[in-house]
């Protein structure tokens, strides 16, 4: 590898580093968060210190550089009083703890939220005054501080934000201000005319209550005609009736809604960057899993979508996650899929109940063979070819039998639909990310095969892709740096997963890592195809493949050898200096 390269990739693991030092800060910040609210034992249960990324934690959102933007806690049952400590999450723009009991008065340093646009305090025990340094939040749109014992004057800055409300206490609004306590549009004029109110609210029942009996007659009419039509009203009143892709279903979003009861956080299988998915149950008692997806952005809108949708649909292999259904509503876009019952891999390697049985070593290498065969369906056989973007254990679903099912593909593509494969928008799990795709946005079947590697690591060791706790015992981050340090030392041994008790095949160990260090190079010319990774793992080409390789990692680490020998500390920039000791060249 040139001087350059070492550079750029330098600079690239210090990106990763920085991102995951700050993913670790908020998500510390985010449990100290937690301890503080006092909430209760059955509530928020994955705000895990263990969990590095906060934005993996249920009621946490963040937007697309791992910032923490939304927090969600309505209705948790939480005591104690607001802690201060809120006004260090800078980048928030919506705070809800609406429906709890909490106490105490309302810290000032939420005044430090600069890009605060939501603000839910509504339904608690809160005291004192309104803080003043609220008005000094530019961006407000929202406030809510309804139904608490506020007392005092209510910072007049506050009556121009369009949405308020601050009935429910005993605040001075509406005696010594002429404005009203609540307003949706910040028109103090907008409610003075009562009258206006009760004729458009007649008028539009008398409407709404037409239509409704129009379609009851016209869904008798259908019956009496010898057929039946399964129809659903959507929340927002429009018929959605199911239209069919194939085999493929569109629900109404109202069923949807009663599957997971009204998505419920108790319903919730996971959550990850494209969004939650939940547990349902259909009115014909069919278990499904629905993924909310929460960052879409779809040219030519529901169509669009639709047409995306049906192209991945098309997709199918024993070894994919089959999409049997969708939903669209002007503000949601929701995927339907079977339920996993034995969840995922990373479930069963890392979270399992103590009752649940271990992954086997045999179970782990049908696993990673049919992982890799779904990869290859998706790479070498679908036209157009269809790239993952977030291989992970996680990612992929275990079903009845512990076969192997990559789930998530493709919804890369559903929520960044682009004319060319570059995006200014990296998509992925840290630790599990390319470093070319990293410094690009430039993605391809070799992104995946890079993921795929880190995953035969997590099913060989049963860790995670990045391990801070390493760090106390002077180890690498990184698995894979672990790893390839192990593998060096001819001290494989000491990674493979406790939980197997030693039920493996040493060899067969070897050999996966073998294929996940070949797949994890960091040129993406230099990674396999997944074909290869498919023949490599029943038992064809690896031996060749890897002598290449290690003659390979002895030039790169006489190089690097060398230039260290040239380069003396005092000589160099700080920079050049980190960038030669993380360059993977050891």
């Amino acid at each position: 590898m040139s001087l350059k390269m070492k550079l750029i990739f330098g600079a690239l693991l210090l990106a990763c580093l920085y991102h995951l030092v700050l993913s670790n800060l908020q998500g510390d910040a985010l449990y100290e968060l937690k301890l503080s609210l006092g909430a209760p034992v059955n509530q928020l249960t994955d705000w895990n210190p263990n969990h590095v990324d906060p934005c993996t934690w249920s009621n946490v959102y963040c937007d697309n550089n791992a910032q923490v933007t939304s927090i969600t806690l309505k209705g948790n049952g939480i005591t104690g009083a607001i802690p201060k400590e809120f006004g260090n999450l800078s980048s928030l723009s919506s705070l809800d703890l609406g429906n709890n009991r909490l106490s105490g008065e309302i810290p000032s340093s939420l005044g430090d939220l600069k890009r605060l646009q939501f603000l839910t305090l509504s339904q608690n025990n809160l005291t004192g005054a309104i803080p003043e340094s609220l008005s000094g939040l530019q961006n407000l749109i929202n406030i809510m501080l309804d139904s608490n014992h506020l007392n005092g004057q209510i910072p007049e800055r506050l009556f121009q934000i369009p949405k308020y409300n601050f009935t429910g206490n005993r605040l001075n609004c509406g005696r010594n201000f002429p404005q009203l306590c609540e307003s949706d549009n910040g028109d103090s004029g907008a409610s003075n005319k009562p009258k206006i109110g009760i004729i458009v609210g007649i008028v539009g029942g008398t409407i709404i209550l037409l239509v409704l009996v129009g379609l009851l007659f016209f869904v008798c009419k259908g019956r009496q005609k010898g057929y039946k039509r399964e129809m659903f009203v959507d929340v927002a009143g429009e018929v959605d009736g199911r239209i069919t892709f194939g085999q493929l279903k569109r629900y109404a979003y109202r069923e949807l809604q009663l599957a997971t009861d009204s998505f419920n956080e108790k319903n919730v299988l996971g959550q990850g960057g494209f969004g939650k998915v939940y547990k349902g149950v259909l009115q014909d008692n069919t278990k499904v899993a629905v993924k909310r997806l929460t960052d879409f952005e779809s040219p030519g809108g529901d169509a669009a979508f639709q047409r995306e949708v049906e192209m991945i649909s098309v997709a199918v292999h024993r070894n994919l996650l089959r999409l049997i259904g969708f939903c669209t509503t002007p503000s949601e876009r929701l995927l339907v899929y079977p339920f996993m019952p034995n969840l995922s891999v990373a479930y069963r390697l890392r979270d399992r109940k103590p009752e649940e049985p271990v992954l086997d070593w045999a179970t782990r290498k049908r696993v990673a063979l049919g992982a890799a065969r779904g990869l290859e369906y998706l790479h070498e056989h679908c036209n157009p070819k269809i790239i993952h973007r977030d291989v992970k254990a996680a990612n992929v679903l275990l079903d009845e039998d512990f076969e192997a099912v990559v789930g998530d593909f493709g919804l890369a593509k559903l929520v960044d639909v682009r004319t060319t494969n570059v995006t200014t928008q990296v998509r992925g799990t840290m630790g599990h990310i390319a470093p070319e795709y990293l410094s690009t946005g430039k993605s391809s079947e070799r992104t995946d095969v890079f993921g795929y590697g880190i995953m035969l690591l997590e099913l060989v060791t049963g860790q995670r892709a990045i391990d801070f706790s390493r760090l106390e015992e002077e180890d690498d981050v990184l698995l894979l740096d672990h790893v390839k340090k192990l593998e060096r030392e001819k001290g494989l041994d000491a990674i493979v997963d406790r939980n197997l008790n030693e039920n493996y095949g040493m060899q067969e160990v070897e050999m996966m890592i073998q294929v996940a260090l070949l797949c994890t190079q960091a040129s993406p010319e230099d990674r396999p195809v997944m074909s290869e990774v498919v023949r490599m793992l029943e038992g064809e080409g690896l031996a060749e493949r890897w002598e290449e390789w290690q003659h390979v990692e002895v030039t790169r680490r006489q190089e690097y050898e060398r230039l260290q020998r040239r380069f003396e500390w005092g000589e160099d920039s700080l920079y050049q200096q980190v960038a030669i000791g993380l360059s993977g060249g050891r």
